[in-house]
């Protein structure tokens, strides 16, 4: 049987992806008729992506997942030793991508090709660091973990709030931030126009 946190990270990693799918869909759009609503959904998933993978999800990867798994496993220690540093510099990209969509809004098209390009580097990095999770840290997980590892595994990432996820509990603060996303986001990511 699978360990619900297992469950869990992938869960995440497919809302994580589609995430970092729509903003590269809504950026090649470009602002269009409605540029409040354009960055107002851009500004919103880039907060999701800082707020629930950077506040939640990597922590309880690097405190409760990696290290058992690296003590178990070589292969997978260096993977982990590459992901833990991606989780380190993790929180500074998000926040330059929150400022160079910043200065694209405040300041023009001028700064539109700073931000699409830091964009297409970011989701090719983290697209290629949960592929890696997934590829070599996950299967070592399931081979070398024992019963009550999972235990205390499952017990930490019971507490996230995936934030993006219909049907899962979630922390009802961040209803409003799921509801802005797909309100002000135009099909087919959200309902916007």
């Amino acid at each position: 049987m699978t360990p619900s946190s297992l469950r869990t990270i992938h869960d995440e990693h497919a809302a994580l992806a589609a995430v970092l799918k729509s903003l590269q869909l809504l950026q090649q759009r470009g602002p269009g008729a409605n540029p409040q609503a354009f960055f107002d959904a851009m500004r919103a998933m880039l907060f999701y992506i800082d707020e629930f993978a950077e506040r939640q999800h990597h922590p309880k990867e690097s405190e409760w997942l990696f290290p058992r798994v690296a003590a178990r496993c070589a292969e997978a220690a260096l993977a982990i030793e590459r992901l833990d540093h991606d989780h380190e510099g993790g929180e500074a990209a998000v926040r330059e991508l929150q400022h160079l969509l910043l200065a694209w809004e405040l300041l023009g098209e001028a700064r539109r090709r700073a931000f699409a390009d830091a964009l297409v580097r970011y989701v090719d990095f983290y697209l290629e660091h949960m592929r890696l999770e997934e590829a070599v840290v996950l299967p070592a997980a399931l081979a070398y973990l024992q019963a009550h590892e999972w235990e205390a595994i499952n017990r930490a990432f019971s507490t996230n709030d995936l934030l993006l996820t219909p049907g899962v509990q979630r922390d009802p603060a961040f209803d409003a931030l799921y509801a802005r996303i797909v309100n002000s986001a135009p099909s087919p990511i959200g309902l916007g126009g």
